[in-house]
């Protein structure tokens, strides 16, 4: 199975979610290829924000490696689940999806346990506890997807 994970500028929320669910699903003996990107250009190249990976880093997870890149159009072809951190990067992937692969389109908390609906929020501005709140989240979005595709696979 092949994730997409989609925020604004792939720097903080998408490459954090990439990073948490690869390790989970590793320590689980699930086999997933992880991905993230954003919907804008804005930091192609990059590696994630330095207070996304020093967050990250301290819960055991290594984003150093991923770099940010946009999403292509292709990428609704190749991945099996393409994931929103938020509503409005929902509709961005809704309008720009083709309409036989927009299945694939979900709002990635809808698969935390009593969570479905909620967003990950933006902790691009904020202070040092919005970036754990994300991971919070994250943890709980990876798990509760990681425990579906388990599910599935039975």
């Amino acid at each position: 199975m092949k994730i997409l994970m989609v925020c604004t500028g792939n720097i903080c929320r998408s490459p954090t979610a990439e990073g948490v669910l690869k390790r989970l699903a590793g320590e689980s003996g699930v086999s997933l290829t992880v991905e993230s990107a954003g919907t804008h250009d804005y930091h192609v190249g990059k590696p994630p924000d330095e207070r996304a990976t020093e967050h990250a880093r301290r819960r055991g997870y290594n984003l150093s490696a991923l770099r940010a890149r946009q999403l292509e159009p292709g990428d609704f072809e190749v991945f099996d689940l393409v994931l929103a951190m938020d509503r409005g990067h929902l509709r961005i992937l809704e309008r720009l999806c083709p309409r036989e692969h927009r299945g694939k389109l979900r709002l990635f908390m809808d698969f935390a346990p009593g969570l479905g609906g909620a967003e990950v929020p933006d902790p691009y501005y904020g202070r040092p506890e919005e970036f754990e709140l994300v991971l919070d989240l994250v943890e709980a979005g990876a798990r509760g997807l990681l425990e579906m595709i388990q599910k599935s696979r039975r």
